[in-house]
């Protein structure tokens, strides 16, 4: 049993980045133990000017709002707290944010000594009601997904992505996902769908070198309306590949949406069995769609994140992956897509090199 703060404490830089992103923050890229993003504690998405920063110091994760904020200083648990209060128009309390936070990352609030060996708040006696994977309509009250027209995707041209073919992503896969061009912003527009084909969101890739700092991919700014959503609640392809997925009973879980791309290009769309978390993080919403279609094998499929094998990024990196086969191998096969022989570069995606080497480590999965 673990209680809040050791939650906390247990946080990576780079999961509270993902949270930011998924929170419309569009955080700059992490330099050291900090970052910083928009004023998403007391501004709607993509309207706060770059003053709020995040401090990791060993574990004690700290954000500070340097305009705007009567209480400069918060941790996680509050800026969720702000940002939902505002995003949804309904004053949030600290308990739903704290459960927000771990359903979020895949806990549930069995992991969890919400008593701390102290009498319980009346206000923390709701989240005993809670199991986030056994209980889906305490969960529909977490997860709000917003339903764009689709017709605004019908103004975007629908040029050859040079870049894109060039790597082996075939015209027609990009066709038929709704991949276009924004001549306005100089980026290729990616839809993404629910897995019940609703547009929820979409993510543009910058095409301009000069924005590449401020993150390759964020969310479509269309006639100053920002397009987001929260990845971590719905997985990219799923729409596409949920037929096949169902017949196989296996996925393979990408971080990015140019693998699921690639994989249909290089095996055809009838053999897609794939779907894009949009980060490094899995969380049980995401394991829940897919046991919902009677995945027996879930196949990690991430980028390498380390240089040499038994370097410090090495031992973070398995510990993360060891700590998703820990949560979720009571429900389904895990295996991972693993480079021990030195086949990708760093930060590569699996698929990355070519269909030859990706075919090798699939078939050289690891099984724990």
């Amino acid at each position: 049993m673990i209680n809040k703060d050791e939650l906390k404490k247990s946080l990576t830089i780079e999961q509270i980045y993902e949270l930011v992103i998924d929170l419309g923050g569009e955080p700059q890229p992490i330099k050291g133990n900090s970052f910083i993003s928009r004023t998403i504690c007391h501004n709607p998405a993509g309207q706060g000017s770059y003053k709020l920063y995040y401090y990791d110091n060993e574990g004690e994760g700290i954000f500070h709002c340097y305009t705007g904020c009567a209480e400069s200083s918060f941790d996680i648990f509050e800026l969720v707290r702000k940002q939902k209060t505002i995003s949804t128009k309904e004053e949030w309390t600290l308990p739903q944010a704290i459960l927000f936070v771990t359903n979020y990352f895949g806990y549930t609030t069995q992991s969890f000594d919400f008593n701390q060996n102290k009498k319980v708040l009346k206000d923390w006696e709701i989240l005993d009601k809670y199991e986030y994977i056994k209980n889906q309509e305490e969960q529909k009250k977490i997860v709000d997904l917003k339903i764009y027209d689709k017709d605004i995707l019908k103004f975007f041209p629908l040029p050859h992505i040079l870049p894109w073919e060039k790597e082996g992503i075939i015209r027609n896969v990009m066709l038929h996902r709704g991949i276009a061009y924004d001549p306005v912003n100089q980026g290729i527009i990616i839809p993404h769908y629910d897995i019940n084909n609703n547009l929820i969101g979409i993510r543009e890739r910058t095409l301009i070198k000069e924005k590449e700092d401020q993150g390759k991919y964020r969310p479509a700014i269309i006639n100053y309306k920002m397009y987001n959503h929260p990845l971590s609640f719905n997985l990219y392809n799923l729409n596409n590949s949920k037929d096949n997925i169902r017949i196989i009973k296996k996925a393979i879980v990408a971080e990015g949406e140019k693998f699921c791309l690639t994989y249909a290009s290089y095996f055809g769309e009838e053999n897609d069995i794939t779907v894009a978390c949009c980060g490094s993080s899995l969380i049980s919403y995401q394991v829940q769609l897919l046991l919902s279609l009677g995945v027996e094998e879930i196949i990690i499929a991430f980028d390498k994140q380390f240089k040499e094998i038994g370097d410090d990024e090495f031992k973070r990196w398995t510990k993360k992956l060891m700590d998703i086969h820990k949560k979720y191998s009571s429900y389904a096969t895990i295996s991972f897509i693993f480079d021990k022989k030195n086949k990708l570069e760093y930060k590569d995606s699996p698929i990355d090199k070519d269909k030859e080497v990706f075919l090798e480590l699939f078939n050289k999965r690891i099984y724990l």
